[in-house]
């Protein structure tokens, strides 16, 4: 059976995105790349942005399921505002086109990846580029793409034994159709 991830790493001015395709058991990279969000000076211009580039990258990959990155907590309270509408912003175009959300905190795709929760972005990079035997040209120069990819392939490798039994929604309808004990009427 195959299934494609999609990955995304959140980000207020480059938003990585990787694609993996999994068949036979075994992940291969679609694509990757960047969300360059450098030219818009309005944050509400970025954020429509942002949601307009994930459909359409959902469009055209048609993930069964994305795997995003946590926002890491900092000291500054206004980055960590604009990097969480960020996020929301990909989830919420996941959630429109109904593909299950599974996040994970960098330190959670670090260690699967390199077995090292601090590990260096070089370090993930290199590790993806061994396990999916990707030549040095397909990397390209921005560490958010591959950090996205890292996402896709953490996903991948915890689809064989997920960590809980709590279930995943595939959008608010799904959510309602499964909890009317928790829903209001």
């Amino acid at each position: 059976m195959e299934k494609i991830i999609l990955g995304i790493d959140p980000g207020t001015n480059i938003m990585g995105y990787g694609v993996l395709r999994v068949s036979d058991g075994k992940a291969h990279m679609v694509t990757m790349g960047i969300i360059d969000l450098r030219k818009f000076g309005d944050a509400y211009l970025k954020l429509g942005h942002i949601f307009e580039r994930v459909t359409g990258i959902i469009d055209a990959y048609l993930p069964d399921e994305l795997a995003i990155e946590a926002p890491f907590f900092g000291k500054n309270v206004q980055s960590m505002l604009k990097l969480g509408r960020a996020q929301g912003v990909a989830i919420a175009a996941a959630i429109h086109h109904g593909v299950p959300i599974h996040e994970y905190a960098p330190m959670k795709i670090k260690m699967a990846l390199t077995g090292n929760g601090s590990a260096s972005k070089e370090q993930v990079a290199g590790m993806l580029q061994r396990l999916l035997k990707l030549d040095a040209a397909e990397m390209g120069k921005f560490m958010d793409a591959t950090d996205a990819l890292a996402a896709a392939y953490c996903h991948y490798l915890q689809m064989g034994r997920p960590e809980s039994d709590a279930p995943h929604y595939r959008g608010w309808k799904d959510f309602v159709v499964k909890n009317q004990q928790r829903v209001k009427k």
